[in-house]
């Protein structure tokens, strides 16, 4: 019995249950946020990380979620994948050396913030000792389950990141005053003025720069988190890998950028490369970055890039991994991992914009997206009108709730896919998981030590760790994802 559609979703709007993603489809109408677990998804927050990927999703951008600014947020362990901070239990780990100092004469980059900022620990190591430390962590923790098949690291471990948000504040030294941009300090809120970081793409540093120089041209107030005076709060750029798209999003206290036009003609004349202008209207006495309203200045109001052959649309608030040329090779693997012949139905758990199940929609009969964020399904359905892919839907829902359902209509499925936020997976999710007989679950963690917790809640349940492989999604932080294949017993 296929999976009937619209009875799922009647039966779960009854129920007080999030729309499904066909309303989305039929209508096109934005999500309202008010009363909304998903709330906390689709922004990032200064001080709190989203831990659930909700974090997400990632805050994969949450899930990885993913609107946070530069650095810490001035909480211990206050982490998220992409916002380089230490996994907080990498240090409690039997086994491991200890992390050696950097040493000022070495050869390697240094960052003369460093210390400040608190963010990407191993800067200014080797990078080949930070992939040995990292893969000697994530094989202990997955010791009693499988064995690690190596850690999959970069060519070029700088300038990854394809999403930078820069925090902006109005400073005094002595008698001196002047806008800055950068970093939060750790365990603070005061902003560390940063030029470039070693980390984030090099468009991202240059177009916050000469919007900090642009502030004093255009008379610019910066908004001031105690007073709640000024108007601009901070800068997010994003970056697209293959096409080289660039976008600009503006998160101002206020609708109204005095001059706009005129400020949009000098950031264009300066960086020609941007292909969209969007302002983020964040008028809320919140630590929240992004607010729900967007104007869109210059452009489209999105960029696209493609990854893994497929065309993906990203806006300033959907979540896409920070790492693209990592992200191709961690989704290469885990297609290799599923090994589907064009007869499986497919389940994409916590699947943000559909990267995963679009990719996996070339090589299935049937997929299934599940994500809770309602602004990343409008992105997901219109991706998979832009790559012509016809054999796949997409639901707004909690993914537990959306299986559970499912799965108490006997439905059955081939393959999982979840990539879950930092928290890991629920019981319930993995529980209706286990109960629609998938024959083989493919798990992306961003948080190996969740990963080992669901690996023993899965491996009591019937299904059995087989392969593994760890990738270096953010060089020269303590962070690091996993894929692990696991297949049902008997």
């Amino acid at each position: 019995m296929s999976f009937d559609i619209k009875r799922a979703y009647e039966k779960w709007l009854e129920e007080g249950q999030p729309i499904s993603a066909e309303k989305v489809q039929k209508k096109e109408r934005s999500v309202k946020e008010s009363g909304r677990a998903s709330d906390e998804r689709k922004q990032g927050t200064a001080k709190a990380d989203r831990k659930d990927r909700d974090s997400r999703r990632d805050n994969r951008d949450d899930r990885k979620n993913e609107n946070r600014f530069r650095g810490n947020s001035g909480r211990k362990n206050d982490r998220t994948p992409g916002s380089y901070g230490r996994s907080s239990g990498m240090r409690t780990v039997r086994g491991l050396p200890d992390i050696p100092k950097v040493d000022p004469d070495s050869e390697f980059p240094k960052c003369p913030v460093r210390k400040r900022c608190g963010g990407c620990s191993f800067i200014g190591l080797d990078y080949k000792w930070t992939l040995e430390y990292k893969e000697k962590y994530v094989s202990e923790l997955l010791r009693p389950f499988v064995k690690l098949d190596g850690i999959i690291g970069m060519d070029d471990p700088f300038h990854y990141r394809n999403k930078v948000n820069a925090a902006f504040a109005h400073v005094k030294d002595g008698h001196r005053e002047r806008n800055v941009s950068g970093i939060y300090e750790q365990g603070t809120h005061k902003v560390v003025p940063v030029k470039e970081c070693l980390l984030e793409d090099k468009r991202a540093d240059a177009i916050i720069q000469d919007i900090l120089k642009m502030t004093r041209d255009f008379k610019i107030k910066i908004y001031d988190e105690d007073s709640e005076y000024g108007l601009l709060r901070h800068v997010m750029v994003r970056t697209a890998h293959v096409t080289g798209q660039v976008m600009v999003v503006l998160v101002l206290a206020s609708p109204i950028l005095p001059n706009k036009n005129a400020f949009v003609e000098e950031l264009l004349k300066r960086h020609p490369e941007i292909t969209t202008i969007v302002i983020n209207v964040n008028d809320e006495h919140t630590s929240m970055v992004l607010g729900s309203r967007e104007i869109v200045l210059y452009g489209d109001g999105y960029i696209e890039d493609r990854l893994c052959g497929n065309t993906f649309r990203i806006s300033p608030k959907s979540f896409y991994q920070v790492n693209s040329v990592q992200t191709e090779k961690m989704y290469r693997y885990a297609m290799k991992l599923a090994n589907l012949t064009g007869r499986e139905r497919v389940i994409d758990a916590y699947c943000g914009i559909g990267t995963i199940g679009i990719t996996a929609a070339a090589r299935a009969k049937e997929v299934i997206g599940i994500e809770l964020n309602g602004d990343a399904v409008k992105d997901a359905v219109r991706n998979a009108r832009a790559n012509n892919i016809r054999n796949i839907s997409f639901y707004e829902n909690d993914a537990g709730i959306f299986l559970k359902g499912m799965a108490e209509q006997h439905e059955m499925c081939e393959v999982v896919f979840m990539d879950p936020p930092r928290s890991g997976s629920t019981e319930e999710f993995m529980q209706a998981a286990v109960d629609m007989r998938p024959g083989r679950i493919i798990y992306i963690s961003c948080e190996p030590e969740t990963l080992a917790r669901d690996l023993r809640w899965l491996k009591k349940h019937g299904y059995k760790p087989k392969e593994a492989r760890a990738y270096d999604m953010f060089p020269f932080t303590e962070n690091v994802e996993c894929v692990v294949l696991l297949t049902k017993v008997g």
